[in-house]
């Protein structure tokens, strides 16, 4: 596994909160990979064997997507605490899902009950994030993202980065046999 250490200092008792940008996720997956995450064990590795305080999955819902509520349910399953907002879509058609904000605002409100904070997300917009939680709060962060789709500024900022792409069984590939769809790691 390829990881990026800057001044990382990990130890056992470091009390973990875990922010996952889905939509940036799992669109990073479908479009590189053609596959799908497996938040298991994306949780798993971000916690790298740390007690976990709080991991809250950020998403939103469409009116007309089929499989939404099962995806959430398995996120659910996984130990996530969904934050769940509409799909907001424009007159002209564009669509947007952003928790940006959300996701920060979270963190910052967390971080005092918190030793680290992991952002699992590739978007650059978080970088104030991750210095006013360092510099400002204390904290130490870490970014868990798939590399080719990752700023290098959050990726350069972040006391940790752990690369997903070289992470086993973090993809679930489908395999399409017979007119049938299996899951396959």
């Amino acid at each position: 596994m390829k990881i990026v250490e800057h001044s990382e200092i990990i130890h056992p008792a470091q009390r973990v909160g875990v922010f996952i940008d889905v939509q940036n996720v799992y669109h990073s997956v479908k479009n590189l990979y053609n596959a799908r995450v497996n938040f298991s064990q994306l949780l798993k590795e971000a916690l790298a064997g740390r007690p976990l305080v709080r991991a809250v999955a950020y998403v939103a819902k469409s009116e007309t997507a089929a499989g939404e509520d099962s995806f959430f349910e398995a996120l659910r399953k996984t130990g996530l605490e969904l934050r769940c907002k509409d799909l907001q879509v424009y007159a002209d058609g564009a669509k947007k899902a952003d928790w940006d904000v959300g996701m920060a605002v979270d963190a910052i409100r967390m971080a005092n009950f918190l030793d680290v904070v992991v952002l699992v997300t590739g978007d650059g917009d978080f970088v104030p994030l991750v210095e006013y939680l360092k510099w400002g709060m204390g904290r130490q962060v870490e970014v868990a993202a798939f590399g080719k789709t990752t700023s290098t500024k959050l990726r350069e900022s972040a006391d940790r980065f752990v690369e997903l792409d070289t992470v086993p069984r973090i993809l679930l590939k489908s395999k399409v046999s017979r007119g049938k769809t299996t899951r396959r790691n």
